[in-house]
């Protein structure tokens, strides 16, 4: 596997999406985070994230966006750690361990990572059958880098786009047009045997911590695990992990590698 010592992460994402909880409703939310309180003792409402199932029978490699009629809008809580650098989500459908970059840092590793989002996990299914809500399934389990590439860091315009992601030409047929203002790529990769996809953003942002310039590259590997049980959901992690870790290292470039110290 790919290893950085200063990799550009700043975000990552462990999480599961499961047939939706039909007796689950708003009082859950808070008598789960009386569960968690003393790990997580701050908490934030937002809009429910929506199911983007990836599909491998179609010809569009598009994930399937399910719709659903409810009689009242769907949300979603987050629990916050008391180190403020990890916090979990929760919905009807899903549950997210998240893992954000706090001033200077360290990304802590996905063998950090991975336990913290496990033990939570066992807490969170323990909590459904305690309520008689039952035991999730699963669906499918996801895996997000989220990287800021900052500017005088390798790149100063999109004329160095290339020198970041061997992948881009900057070359065109009659040279009309002049270097690009802004570039979005988005592509995506299947795995081997339908075990699940890869997708990888990029485009430019403007860091609201700083308000600093980057290239935000999202890597993202989506995919169904064997069963509903936790040792088959970390396993399709540990894969969504390492397809992760070294599509970013074969998308983008050497020389910026060497920016970030990969040592192998």
């Amino acid at each position: 596997m790919p290893e950085f010592d200063s990799p550009p992460v700043i975000e990552t994402v462990l999480g599961v999406e499961f047939k939706p909880l039909e007796r689950w409703g708003i009082p859950h939310f808070g008598l789960f985070w009386e569960r968690v309180r003393k790990d997580f003792p701050q908490y934030a409402v937002h809009a429910a994230l929506p199911s983007q199932i990836e599909s491998f029978n179609q010809t569009s490699a598009q994930p399937v966006a399910n719709i659903e009629l409810v009689e009242a809008p769907e949300i979603r809580c987050w629990f916050f750690h008391t180190d403020e650098e990890r916090l979990i989500q929760v919905q009807r459908d899903r549950f997210v361990h998240n893992w954000r970059k706090k001033g200077d840092h360290a990304y802590p590793k996905y063998k950090a990572i991975r336990p913290r989002f496990e033990s939570n996990w066992e807490v969170f299914c323990g909590f459904l059958m305690s309520q008689g809500l039952g035991v999730p399934d699963v669906v499918q389990c996801e895996v997000t880098y989220i990287n800021h590439i900052e500017i005088d860091r390798g790149w100063k315009s999109m004329a160095d786009l290339a020198s970041i992601l061997p992948a881009w030409s900057d070359e065109r047929s009659n040279g009309f047009l002049p270097t690009p203002e802004t570039v979005q790529l988005a592509a995506s990769f299947l795995m081997p045997e339908d075990r699940g996809r890869l997708r990888i953003m990029l485009g430019p942002a403007i860091r609201t911590v700083d308000l600093r310039q980057v290239l935000q590259l999202t890597v993202t590997a989506r995919g169904s695990p064997e069963s509903s049980m936790t040792e088959a959901i970390l396993d399709w992690l540990d894969l969504g992990h390492e397809w992760v870790v070294r599509g970013f290292a074969d998308f983008t470039s050497k020389k910026m590698h060497s920016l970030w110290k990969r040592r192998r």
